[in-house]
């Protein structure tokens, strides 16, 4: 086998995997929404939310801190940062999960506009999250593998809409338990 037929070969199972990552994880997560039953994790799984909340802000600013890094040409700050943004989607991921299979989704408590900017926002940010894992899982392995020219062209559109859910999530998050709690 040569180089160039090992790298292909690699890239199209690398590709296979991405595909199939990209639509089980949101099976799972639709079928998770659906469940009528939960199961009891245990009282700490309310505080979730809260976490969530918390790791869309960092992910967001790592995104911006990775945007700033690779413009000021600073590789190795721009790797750590998209790393970490990476595992914060990781971590956003387990929450979420480990939320959803406990506890039922919670109600917006706004009304008029407030509850139209809520679901215009929340419909986008979950549309979104939809589209990007693939992107974000491309650009991750071109990055890792070396293969940069390709990483560049995922991320034009990868990064704008990583960017938006990450931050659109905080949005969703300060709606739903802080601006307009259900009392």
């Amino acid at each position: 086998m040569t180089p160039e037929s090992y790298d292909t070969d690699r890239n199209i199972r690398s590709t296979r995997a991405i595909n199939i990552v990209s639509v089980i994880i949101p099976v799972v997560i639709a079928v998770l929404l659906a469940f009528p039953n939960k199961i009891d994790l245990g009282n700490w799984t309310k505080i979730l939310p809260h976490i969530i909340g918390t790791v869309n802000t960092l992910t967001t600013f790592a995104l911006i801190s990775g945007l700033i890094f690779i413009r000021r040409g600073s590789i190795a700050s721009h790797r750590a940062a998209m790393t970490t943004a990476f595992l914060l989607g990781i971590v956003f991921l387990f929450c979420y999960v480990a939320y959803h299979l406990s506890n039922p989704a919670n109600k917006f408590g706004g009304e008029g506009t407030a509850r139209y900017v809520y679901l215009a926002i929340l419909f986008t940010h979950v549309l979104l999250s939809l589209v990007v894992l693939p992107f974000v899982l491309r650009a991750m392995y071109f990055a890792i593998t070396g293969q940069f020219a390709r990483h560049k062209r995922v991320v034009k559109f990868a990064f704008p809409i990583w960017l938006y859910v990450s931050a659109s999530g905080v949005i969703v998050y300060l709606m739903l338990y802080h601006l307009f709690p259900v009392n």
